[in-house]
């Protein structure tokens, strides 16, 4: 259903019409002008009474279809859509992502190919994201420094949007889970106090930021903010050897740095747990049981989807607008014929 945000804007419809009405045209000053050219100026410009009627009345509709538009823009038409049923008791959930430079580290598989683990973090989230429809989500997206990506809220679309468009290293090369927690914090805090959840994930260790991550969690705890952490990252990976070849060739553990003991100090402090993923079934298999600890509240209430459409009124109004300047280009191109003629 199409609605005017503003309908009273539309009582200035007359106007222009008011504003003929009310107000002279200003006297014109006219100065003597002598030019040689005269009677050519005066043979492109005048016309014959009957087009110069039609002219004007042309102008005139196009005049007026433009105010039209432009008090229709004005009015904020939206489209408001069917209700649709949200949680009344939704959860209040914030994932907060690592992005420093060990996150692409390719020791991950996603469709029988080796990727970076972001690659695989952002596949398993969107299914995930799909899944929690009725709870209001935010991110968190943490490097060297932690960056709100996009505050609690029921647009999961757009949330999946940032969070795609998130890359390694746009908050840092370092790990800065204090911060990330912290900011968490500051915005899980304004909400109601029943379901404020938070879900870490990284693959390294503190190595960055202001705020120590037990420090972070005990404050956390104060706030009833249970938050859940996951570590992600394989335990073993071939590297290659002299030019791809065997010779040099040696198993690493590339999750060395993974600080697994401050991670499930952090969950045990906050009521939360502590998930390893060395996989991409394990990550998968991580926020399907998450699904399960925090399910998401049946109690529906309804909203209505909006969606402004102040732009189509504007858009016709530039169409009208090339429409009558293309009119009078018209006009006076046909003029010029006729004189020349």
């Amino acid at each position: 259903m199409v609605e005017l945000h503003w309908p009273w804007i539309l009582i200035l419809l007359p106007l222009p019409w008011l504003c003929y009405q009310l107000f002279r045209p200003a006297p014109r000053e006219e100065s003597a002008l002598h030019v040689p050219f005269y009677r050519t100026i005066t043979q492109l410009t005048d016309s014959s009474s009957s087009s110069t009627t039609v002219r004007r009345r042309w102008s005139l509709f196009f005049l007026i279809l433009i105010w039209i538009a432009l008090l229709l823009a004005a009015s904020q038409p939206r489209w408001v859509g069917e209700p649709v049923p949200i949680s009344s008791n939704a959860r209040d959930l914030m994932l907060a992502i690592d992005l420093s430079r060990s996150m692409e580290i390719r020791d991950l598989t996603l469709n029988g190919q080796h990727v970076d683990r972001l690659t695989v973090v952002q596949s398993v989230l969107d299914d995930f994201l799909t899944r929690r429809k009725g709870d209001r989500l935010g991110l968190i997206l943490f490097g060297s420094q932690a960056y709100l990506q996009a505050p609690l809220t029921f647009d999961q679309d757009t949330l999946r949007i940032l969070l795609e468009e998130s890359f390694i290293g746009m908050a840092g090369s370092y790990t800065a889970i204090g911060d990330a927690i912290g900011l968490s914090i500051k915005q899980l805090r304004k909400r109601p106090a029943e379901s404020r959840i938070l879900i870490l994930l990284t693959d390294g260790n503190n190595s960055a930021g202001q705020v120590k991550p037990l420090q972070a969690a005990k404050l956390a705890a104060k706030e009833n903010i249970k938050i859940y952490t996951i570590g992600v990252g394989a335990e073993e990976m071939i590297q290659p050897g002299i030019l791809g070849s065997p010779l040099g060739r040696r198993k690493v553990n590339p999750s060395s740095d993974l600080d697994e003991k401050t991670l499930k100090t952090i969950a045990e402090k906050t009521g939360g747990r502590y998930f390893r993923a060395k996989n991409t079934e394990q990550l998968e298999d991580i926020y399907q049981q998450l699904d399960k600890l925090e399910p998401v509240e049946q109690e529906a209430q309804l909203f209505r989807p909006i969606k402004v459409l102040h732009y189509w009124p504007l858009g016709f109004a530039l169409l009208i607008s090339l429409l009558w300047a293309g009119f009078i280009l018209a006009q006076s191109s046909q003029r010029w014929s006729m004189r020349k003629s």
